[in-house]
């Protein structure tokens, strides 16, 4: 047996979780059912209700319940630590269990799943646990008899909306450092992917982690999600997903009690690779797989190759190389490399804003249609378009899948110029042997993460994720990302007297 075929299961033996995790356990209650489908064939994996005002009502309860009980925001900082340092180790012994959901309901590979995503997770929070007992206060200068503090103290109760491309390891980024802060979490689900996350959350209460600090509730946006953002007793949102859903989320939360958002949103990040980038081979990898990793599926995918004229077509030959070797199929075989689209639907919308954009005056060099696959899923093939200009949809619109525009420049000071882009702003990468040109290009890229050399998040937690402009703002992981859980108190002692 092959390493890959080793990693191989029947979907059809997992054990799914039913209801909503709410209070320290599973509970059923009644709601518009959601029957929800396997990406890879377009069978029902499970059904979960609508949860709706009513079931955020009861998670919000028993948040409250759970903060007064466990007193997690005055508790030691070291004893959260140790807390949430159990939760990483179940997590990690769960991890096998975890993977095979999750690439199951989504659609993450088992050999990506497998090595990464519960793994990462307990990673997460693990990173946040070591952080309990190092959030400290400021002294501010002031005269000599007055004393005046500045420290960070929980919101509460927070809010989260997490999306459907990793269920698992997002929610992570968005309630481990929420928890090391001294919150509790209601945490919706994507009605799409929601097992794995309450797996994930059915292990909290093994670590100890007291009732009613994790709770995951499943539903619809437009009714559980805008529950979550309207609760008046919920103090802080933050959402991942696309650019519209964050601005109605972000009016939404300014109308019900002007509590803060962090939203991490769409974009439509460049690949700028100078002409002077070592080797092409190591390059048209990292371009390759940062539009075709999760087949596109990825709110950083570097979905615009702004490439040097003169290293252009030998550097697209050899990414339309790496188009050619992806294997589709299902997610649980050990053997597939390339994603499955998460639904029929979003099948569709990318089908309609290639061919949009074609018609519009654009060419495919390869791909361009659905990618025909032995299951009943929907894959769309890699796709390279040429010509794309910016009164185009494909420049215009967020993909959201295996599709990369290609843009020639001839001088540097162009190429980065046609990196940027009129209302996104999340990711960048640049490809460059000269340190200095790698630098002021990620000076003048309006985005917030740049990456030199590389595209996509490596293993690492200390590095902060978030955008600009249409892509968001406020930060995800490093330690802004627990700093976003806590707001600042000021206090003045004037000991004079």
């Amino acid at each position: 047996m092959t390493a890959a075929a080793s990693l191989d299961f029947d979907p059809n033996t997992l054990d799914v979780p039913a209801g909503h995790f709410v209070g320290g356990r599973l509970v059923e209650r009644p709601g518009e059912a959601i029957l929800v489908l396997r990406p890879s064939d377009h069978q029902p994996i499970g059904t979960l209700s609508d949860g709706g005002e009513a079931v955020v009502d009861e998670a919000v309860a028993a948040a409250k319940a759970g903060l007064a009980a466990s007193r997690w925001a005055t508790v030691s900082p070291r004893e959260r630590a140790r807390v949430l340092h159990r939760f990483a180790d179940v997590v990690e012994a769960n991890a096998p269990a975890l993977a095979r959901l999750e690439a199951a309901n989504s659609t993450r590979p088992i050999a990506e799943t497998s090595v990464r995503d519960a793994v990462r997770t307990a990673g997460v929070i693990r990173y946040y646990a070591e952080f309990c007992d190092k959030l400290e206060g400021d002294i501010t200068a002031t005269e000599g008899s007055v004393l005046s503090l500045v420290k960070g103290e929980p919101y509460g109760i927070v809010g989260a909306v997490v999306p459907w491309n990793f269920p698992m390891i997002t929610a992570a980024w968005k309630f481990a450092p929420a928890l090391a802060a001294g919150n509790a979490v209601v945490m919706k689900t994507s009605e799409l992917t929601p097992f794995s996350l309450i797996a994930l959350a059915v292990l909290s209460p093994e670590a100890g982690l007291p009732a009613g600090l994790l709770n995951v509730v499943n539903g619809l946006g437009h009714t559980t999600g805008s529950a979550i953002v309207r609760h008046p007793d919920i103090r802080k949102i933050s959402f991942t997903g696309s650019t519209a859903t964050g601005a109605k989320l972000m009016a939404e939360a300014a109308l019900n009690g002007l509590k803060p958002v962090t939203l991490e949103l769409g974009g439509k990040s460049p690949q700028l690779v100078f002409a002077d980038a070592a080797d092409l081979d190591a390059v048209a990898g990292h371009v390759a797989r940062g539009f075709l990793g999760n087949a596109g599926q990825v709110c950083t995918a570097g979905s615009r190759l702004v490439v040097q004229r003169s290293v252009a077509e030998p550097l697209i030959e050899k990414i339309e190389a790496s188009c050619a070797a992806v294997r589709a199929g299902p997610t649980w075989e050990g053997a597939t490399t390339f994603s499955p689209i998460v639904s029929a639907r979003q099948a569709e919308r990318i089908d309609q804003l290639v061919r949009a954009t074609i018609a519009e005056g654009a060419t495919a060099r390869i791909g361009g249609r659905p990618l025909e696959a032995r299951n009943a899923g929907a894959w769309y093939a890699p796709t390279i378009l040429e010509g794309v200009t910016e009164a185009m949809t494909g420049f215009r619109e967020e993909f959201f899948g295996p599709v990369l525009s290609v843009h020639r420049f001839d001088d540097v000071d162009e190429g980065i110029a046609m990196a940027g882009h009129p209302v996104y702003g999340l990711a960048a990468s640049v490809y460059t042997a000269d340190i200095g040109k790698a630098l002021r290009a990620s000076d003048r890229i309006a985005a917030g993460m740049v990456w030199v050399n590389h595209h996509g998040r490596a293993p690492e937690f200390t590095f902060p994720a978030g955008g600009f402009n249409g892509s968001g703002f406020g930060k995800d992981m490093g330690r802004a990302g627990i700093e976003g859980f806590q707001r600042q108190k000021a206090v003045w002692i004037d000991y004079a007297a």
